[in-house]
């Protein structure tokens, strides 16, 4: 390497990235991905909502990356809160949700990425270099996913498929280890799914979810 290229590469900004996701492979996969570019370098990383907010107090941090389903709250209040305490951080939300009125929703927040976890580790760079100069980045799937809701194409549910059948398990009083067992997920998916229905519905207990459920033929 000779001395200009050493002083290019020495001067080039990098950007200190914090990663919020459950899944301990998944952290060790981002951050061997993003720790390998010259300019980027993962300062934290854990599990859960509580812990990255109180990490965020004792690093410096330019980028959020955080998965939307987490053990103690989902991906939305945590980006509500770190916006309120750190309105210049910047947040790519990592997911596998896809569904148009969650992502719409998460939007609204002021994010600046949302890219799906079935999506390559290039695209993964390719949104964080984005961010990084000051862009949006959105995945190809969720910019096909917006763009079918503007032309009107697709049809626009308050509730996915999979919400209304827990949320006709739910009308039946199963508990959310019953529906997992009927539907083969996992419980803390029908919590988050749960989390997600009654936010869309704008209900605060059963009682008003099956009001509404019924109200608006959902069941």
């Amino acid at each position: 390497m000779n001395l200009l290229s050493f002083i290019h590469r020495d001067q080039r900004v990098t950007m200190k990235i914090y990663l919020t996701d459950d899944h301990a492979i998944l952290l060790g996969g981002l951050t061997k991905i993003l720790s390998e570019e010259d300019d980027m370098d993962v300062v934290g990383s854990s599990a859960t909502v509580k812990e990255t907010l109180d990490d965020l107090t004792r690093k410096h941090v330019d980028l959020l990356i955080t998965d939307y389903n987490l053990p103690d709250d989902d991906g939305l209040s945590l980006i509500r809160r770190v916006k309120v305490k750190y309105p210049d951080l910047k947040i790519i939300v990592l997911s596998m949700h896809d569904e148009a009125h969650l992502v719409q929703e998460i939007l609204k927040e002021g994010i600046q990425g949302y890219i799906l976890k079935k999506d390559s580790q290039s695209e993964l760079l390719a949104a964080v270099r984005a961010v990084k100069n000051g862009k949006i980045y959105l995945s190809s799937d969720i910019n096909a996913m917006l763009m079918r809701g503007l032309n009107g194409n697709g049809e626009q549910k308050l509730l996915t498929d999979r919400e209304r059948e827990i949320l006709k398990l739910i009308a039946k009083e199963y508990t959310n280890k019953n529906i997992a067992e009927e539907l083969f997920i996992s419980e803390r998916t029908v919590e988050t799914h749960r989390k997600n229905i009654f936010r869309k519905t704008g209900t605060h207990n059963l009682v008003g979810l099956i009001k509404y459920a019924y109200a608006n033929n959902l069941i």
